[in-house]
């Protein structure tokens, strides 16, 4: 039986690997797990620390809420201890203010590495923030209870955590424009009628569901897991006939590999 070892519990996240599987839990349930830059450091971190053991990692929150989004602390005069507030961010230079936003983006943008699969296991509240790290993962399991809204709007932002380009590939332009520009909730029902949600269950099932998933995912050799995703992945950047190369490519690795041929 293999040890479960904690890499990571800070700043409202804790990240945990069992082996092939690393769990990656917000803390902060009094907050509703509400997001702040060094939090974000935090998630960012947790990428870099995961084993090469690990396949499958899941997403999830403490509490009642997946991620309420951020915290609004970040939008009074003196920001939070220790950070540059966003005020001070605005008065900066164009390249200080770029430079900030990517480095927040970096804790949304490995969980679609072609190494892994990860999975948000998603209750209650998801807003702005918490939406685009449901839309960082790869895959969404739901609880019923699960609310999902891109509030941005409504404070005069844009979504600018990697979330629009996965939430239009997933609903369609048109359904992601009305979803952000008016900040309405998406319940779990739309989610999972829309392809937001790859799997809606009753709360209670929530774990069990995110379980099954990851067994799944296990069940398949790796190396033709990571193959598929990269094609995935790189399906909408290339035209038909290209996608049909990188196949071919792809399955010639494959072939090599099975036949002991490979590098």
């Amino acid at each position: 039986m293999t040890a479960r070892n904690t890499l990571l519990d800070r700043d409202g996240v804790r990240l945990v690997v069992d082996d092939t599987v690393a769990t990656v839990t917000l803390t902060n349930p009094a907050k509703r797990n509400a997001q702040s830059p060094a939090l974000w450091r935090a998630l960012t971190e947790a990428g870099r620390l995961l084993p090469g053991s690990v396949r499958v990692v899941v997403l999830g929150g403490e509490g009642k809420s997946f991620s309420a989004g951020l915290d609004r602390q970040a939008f009074t005069p003196e920001g939070f201890d220790g950070e540059p507030s966003f005020l001070d961010l605005a008065r900066g230079t164009d390249e200080a203010l770029d430079a900030e936003i990517a480095t927040y983006q970096e804790a949304f943008t490995w969980w679609r590495r072609n190494d892994i699969v990860s999975i948000a296991a998603v209750q209650g509240h998801a807003i702005g923030a918490g939406f685009q790290l449901a839309l960082a993962c790869d895959l969404r399991v739901c609880a019923d209870d699960a609310q999902f809204a891109m509030r941005e709007t409504s404070l005069g932002l844009v979504p600018d955590l990697g979330g629009t380009q996965p939430l239009v590939s997933l609903v369609g332009y048109a359904r992601a424009l009305e979803i952000c520009a008016t900040g309405r909730f998406v319940s779990a029902a739309e989610a999972g009628q829309t392809g937001l949600a790859n799997v809606v269950v009753p709360a209670a099932e929530l774990s069990a569901a995110v379980e099954d998933l990851t067994a799944a995912l296990l069940a398949a050799p790796r190396d033709a897991v990571i193959e598929t995703k990269a094609l995935l992945r790189g399906a909408s950047g290339r035209t038909y006939d290209e996608q049909r190369v990188a196949e071919r490519a792809a399955q010639a690795r494959r072939l090599r590999d099975l036949a002991g041929l490979g590098e």
